[in-house]
């Protein structure tokens, strides 16, 4: 587990469980189109994630994925969401660390990947979601050893008040330019 663990940082020797803001991007397996469709927002769409004209019409792993996303925060106290979007093939995450708001409280639940840390890392908790989110969504559709998510997955240690806003609207803008995505996969258009 730990030569995995490595894989996934980008920074040699940085603390992944330090107090910042880290932007995530984990890809469905072979970037297929499982989470949900892109759709103009209207007054009728069911399970909406994003912002602006367009946003994400969940499906059942995508709704799945939505709710794991907001429990973050109940199983590491030191984690806060601050944006996301979920898109057909790919999830993008903003999240912040801050080991002070941890204090006293512990983890609600044993995470699938534990740590030795009291502070886990972004790849503790991104192992947990993915963990979480696929025995769930298996569970659900009756499906054993299903994956939905590729092994890897993108880390950025955000650096700055304007790269953290540059993110954000990148987040609530993304439904909108999913034909230009470099995730976008023929087929898996707009509604």
């Amino acid at each position: 587990m730990e030569n995995q663990r490595r894989k996934h940082i980008r920074l040699q020797g940085y603390d992944y469980s330090q107090n910042g803001a880290y932007f995530i991007t984990i890809c469905s397996d072979q970037r297929a189109p499982i989470f949900g469709s892109v759709a103009a927002n209207d007054a009728g769409l069911a399970n909406p994630v994003g912002q602006g004209l367009c946003s994400c019409r969940l499906s059942a792993i995508g709704a799945i994925i939505n709710t794991e996303i907001m429990q973050l925060p109940a199983r590491y106290p030191n984690i806060k969401i601050d944006n996301y979007v979920i898109m057909p093939n790919h999830v993008h995450l903003l999240l912040s660390i801050d080991s002070e708001a941890q204090t006293e409280r512990t983890r609600q639940e044993q995470s699938p990947c534990p740590t030795s840390s009291a502070r886990p890392a972004i790849g503790d908790v991104i192992c947990a979601f993915k963990s979480i989110t696929t025995k769930t969504a298996n569970q659900q559709d009756g499906v054993e050893r299903r994956k939905i998510w590729q092994f890897r997955y993108h880390d950025h240690v955000v650096r700055g008040e304007a790269e953290y806003r540059r993110i954000w609207k990148y987040i609530d803008e993304n439904p909108a330019k999913w034909a230009d995505d470099c995730y976008y996969i023929i087929g898996a258009d707009s509604n």
